[in-house]
């Protein structure tokens, strides 16, 4: 059987999930529901983002989790359905989903994205943004000032 590529991995139909976290679980993320979004539902979102404005993937995860009604939205699966996204955009070479205005922590780049940090700086530099590097991390300089609000955008709750 042949590797799917990642825009077949984007396109998946499986539906979103709000699991019931366990007690001590509950404790760790905050709450005792957690929405496991799909790649569509973040590609949905971040095909939003205006040009020059970047979200954080804590944003990003915050915000989903409040339109689904859960208390947190899963950490792991939104990295990896974050980087479908960004991969998938990346194999297209057209109709681009800009995944490159969405930053880890602190206004940190992310190493996973399609041609790595250097591709990840390019892209935002190209859209006005100033990166800095801390030791061996990069950072957009000033990230708090263009972030965008994601509360002005709602989230489809049918996939």
């Amino acid at each position: 059987m042949a590797k799917k590529t990642y825009n077949q991995k984007l396109n998946d139909t499986r539906p979103h999930e709000i699991i019931t976290l366990p007690p001590d679980a509950a404790v760790k993320f905050g709450g005792t529901l957690m929405l496991v979004a799909t790649p569509l539902i973040f590609d949905g979102i971040i095909r939003q983002i205006p040009s020059n404005e970047i979200v954080t993937m804590d944003e990003l995860r915050s915000h989903l989790a409040r339109q689904y009604g859960a208390d947190c939205t899963c950490q792991l699966t939104a990295g990896i359905f974050v980087n479908i996204v960004a991969n998938a955009s990346h194999e297209r070479q057209i109709d681009a989903t800009p995944y490159w205005r969405v930053l880890k922590k602190n206004g940190e780049l992310n190493e996973k994205f399609p041609n790595g940090l250097e591709g990840h700086k390019k892209l935002l530099q190209q859209e006005g943004h100033t990166v800095i590097q801390k030791g061996k991390k990069y950072f957009v300089q000033n990230y708090q000032d263009v972030l965008f609000d994601l509360n002005t955008i709602k989230v489809k709750c049918n996939n």
